[in-house]
């Protein structure tokens, strides 16, 4: 379930954001007014999120050669190549 919190909170307890942050793995959602205006999250988690967009995009990038015909590598002799080098 998302954390969600006032901005006031990021100015008035940093630190428990913070323990929150790292001991959840999970971003938290901050309100001004009442109304969703920013996300707080560890650089840890930032980083994850990216590492996985990249491959998300390499999946769908995967996909579209598949579907225009492209032919790849058979997987045991990539595999056979990686273990030699």
């Amino acid at each position: 379930m998302p954390v969600i919190r006032p901005i006031s909170d990021l100015r008035n307890n940093f630190s428990s954001i913070s323990k929150i942050i790292h001991a959840d793995d999970e971003p938290i959602f901050l309100t001004k007014n009442g109304v969703g205006d920013m996300v707080v999250m560890s650089i840890e988690h930032y980083e994850k999120q990216l590492a996985r967009l990249e491959l998300y995009q390499k999946l769908n990038e995967a996909q579209k050669e598949i579907h225009t015909g492209a032919v790849g590598k058979d997987a045991h002799e990539v595999i056979r190549n990686l273990m030699e080098e």
